[in-house]
């Protein structure tokens, strides 16, 4: 049984936006896309030129549930990444890499094909001579600038980073800057391992 005080919602952070709802620097935040009720907040996040989904709700126990590492919960990303990663490249990620001093957990790798997003402004950087391509990545942990961290230490450097999901949480079928409350069914899933 939900509360009905507890609010819950998924909203698509689009690039150059800061998962809180301030800055002293004057750069967009969330806040600039819906008016969110005053005692609801980010469970976790992403950075500024990262995109994709981000949960916020003000129920505690939940976001505490969520943020503890010890449950391993999944995080799927869709990676655009300079080069065209070999198997080889991918089972290093898969088994885990050295960033910042420490192994990363173990993760779920694949090439995938270029998804159907709407064009990031600005737009990716691209070179003519370096082909891009696309990686599903899902974690079980969230340290910071893990993904981008974990291809650059393969030689494949990140150009576009959109979380696609939160456990049981799609990002599918919105646009950039959509906000929307949960269904009682999403929420439901979130609460179980």
């Amino acid at each position: 049984m939900v509360p009905k005080s507890f609010r819950y919602f998924k909203v698509y952070k689009p690039y150059g936006v800061l998962s809180q709802f301030t800055d002293d620097a004057g750069r967009r935040t969330i806040s600039s896309l819906f008016k969110f009720p005053k005692d609801v907040y980010p469970a976790g996040r992403l950075d500024l030129d990262s995109e994709g989904l981000l949960f916020l709700t003000n129920d505690k126990p939940l976001t505490d549930f969520l943020l503890n590492p010890k449950y391993k919960h999944e995080r799927e990303y869709y990676v655009q990444v300079e080069g065209v990663p070999k198997e080889n490249d991918l089972e290093k990620l898969r088994k885990g890499v050295y960033i910042q001093g420490e192994k990363t957990l173990p993760a779920k790798v694949k090439i995938i094909d270029e998804p159907k997003f709407e064009p990031r402004v600005p737009p990716i950087r691209e070179r003519k001579n370096i082909p891009a391509s696309w990686i599903s990545i899902t974690l079980y942990e969230g340290r910071n600038r893990q993904v981008r961290r974990m291809t650059a230490s393969i030689g494949f450097p990140t150009l576009r980073l959109v979380r696609v999901r939160i456990k049981n949480i799609l990002l599918k079928n919105t646009k950039p800057g959509s906000v929307i409350e949960l269904t009682k069914d999403e929420i439901t899933g979130l609460r179980f391992l």
